[in-house]
């Protein structure tokens, strides 16, 4: 009887470890996946400053439309948490849509060599970047459904492993990268 007791009370204790052990790999791999967000995201934010400069040259009188994209990265830059990211991102791929919409208005700027490469450099940052969200959504994803689910939910609770927030960003047109054309 004694061993029996203590086989189940081992059991048991197994049983808990490989539950935390797997919540905090599903933790880590989301932390992971951020990481990598924010690496794609300060690719981003490098690139904005040079791409203003390119345009700055064939539409200097264009002084809101250049404030607007850098209010918008210094904003995203200083976002903390997932939500202020996500809604700081919004705001700044609005911007930059504004922005990359001047070359509508300006043909010499259509041609420049240099705008172009910047052009081609945040159409690849961009689909970086929505690569990053999808694996981090992904990662999210399964980690919340660990946590959700009998018996790990017993162990989530009891050891603070929390809900995380998806990177979604706000509204429809604004889910979409800039739109960069050749």
């Amino acid at each position: 009887m004694g061993w029996s007791v203590l086989g189940v009370a081992v059991l048991v204790v197994a049983w808990g470890i490989v539950i935390y052990n797997g919540l905090v790999r599903g933790r880590v791999a989301g932390d992971a996946a951020w990481a990598q967000i924010d690496v794609q995201l300060k690719r981003r934010y490098d690139l904005v400053p040079n791409l203003l400069e390119a345009v700055k040259g064939y539409a200097a009188h264009e002084r809101d439309t250049f404030q607007a994209v850098v209010q918008a990265r210094q904003k995203a830059i200083d976002a903390q948490g997932v939500a202020a990211q996500a809604q700081a991102e919004t705001s700044l791929t609005a911007s930059l849509r504004g922005l990359l919409a001047l070359r509508e208005a300006y043909p010499d700027l259509k041609a420049n060599q240099n705008f172009l490469a910047l052009q081609e450099e945040l159409a690849s940052t961009e689909n970086r970047i929505g690569f990053a969200r999808q694996h981090y959504n992904d990662a999210v994803n399964a980690y919340n459904g660990s946590i959700a689910v009998f018996p790990a939910v017993l162990i989530a609770n009891n050891f603070g492993f929390v809900r995380r927030d998806f990177f979604e960003l706000e509204d429809g047109p604004q889910r979409e990268a800039p739109r960069v054309s050749f």
